[in-house]
């Protein structure tokens, strides 16, 4: 398994949990790290031991967005022409963009842990994940407002498909903070807790959970999901009959229905 400067990876038991790692800095983005995160949920997409992944920030938050220095280095680095400067720009931004693509594309479902500060690039990392939890003081807000810029990494193109447009907007007009308990009203976290100890508690039962489902049919589940999400009703019922056409396990669908017969929990190869 690949070892990484800026995160902690460990997979144990079919869960890998990823730990942002510069608490220092409140886990704030800084080139490395953008580019660890992409190789990193692109190496668990292809390890077939790995069922289920748990995001976490160390320290007392999760995420205080892009490193401010990254936007001073893309400034100082683009020519003068605008545009060659704006080709440029355009190709900066979907590099970016990419490294959250990674995990909306991880067949692998994500499941984040926010604490504290989860604001810009951080909310846009978590707009990213299947599931969201936080605790009842975590910090959500889409900082690009106040830094006279758009949000560009995926929030606003995410986010519509998990809380109403409304809110969204107010959020992308104000760049307002929105807390845990709010957040968990609006369904952008599906549970909130007191305390960080109870949400990783409730993160990591979760992924036992998960892991313990048919790694084949939850694959399904999450493509199903993200394709209905970007496509048509019509399509996406044709697809999910082509898909099981192709993809159902006899194996699996024979070995639960047997656990269940017999009151014992189905097991499924990697």
């Amino acid at each position: 398994m690949m070892s990484f400067e800026l995160l902690e990876l460990t997979v144990e038991d079919g869960i890998a949990t990823v730990v942002l790692n510069r608490p220092e800095q409140a886990n704030a983005l800084s080139h490395k790290m953008w580019d660890e995160i992409r190789q990193c949920f692109i190496l668990l997409d292809s390890q077939s031991d790995v069922r289920v992944i748990v995001l976490k920030g160390s320290g007392n938050n999760f995420c205080a967005g892009m490193d401010l220095s990254v936007f001073q280095q893309i400034m100082e680095s683009l020519p003068q022409e605008n545009g060659r400067r704006g080709e440029q720009m355009r190709q900066l931004i979907l590099a970016l963009q990419d490294c959250f693509v990674a995990i909306d594309r991880c067949r692998k479902p994500v499941i984040a842990a926010v604490q504290g500060a989860c604001v810009g690039a951080g909310l846009e990392m978590v707009a990213a994940c299947d599931i969201r939890l936080a605790v009842s003081s975590a910090k959500f807000s889409i900082k690009e407002i106040d830094l006279g810029m758009t949000a560009d990494v995926g929030s606003l193109q995410r986010l519509p498909y998990i809380i109403g447009g409304g809110l969204l907007r107010e959020l992308a007009y104000t760049g307002r903070e929105l807390s845990g308990t709010e957040a968990e009203r609006a369904q952008l976290v599906n549970h909130c807790f007191d305390s960080v100890d109870a949400m990783y508690s409730h993160a990591a039962e979760m992924a036992v959970t998960i892991a313990q489902k048919s790694p084949l049919a939850i694959r399904g589940s999450k493509e199903m999901l993200n394709y209905s999400r970007d496509h048509s009703l019509a399509d996406s019922l044709n697809y999910i009959a082509t898909w099981n056409a192709g993809m159902l396990s006899q194996e699996d669908l024979m070995g639960s229905v047997m656990a269940q017969m017999k009151g014992e929990k189905p097991e499924y190869q990697d």
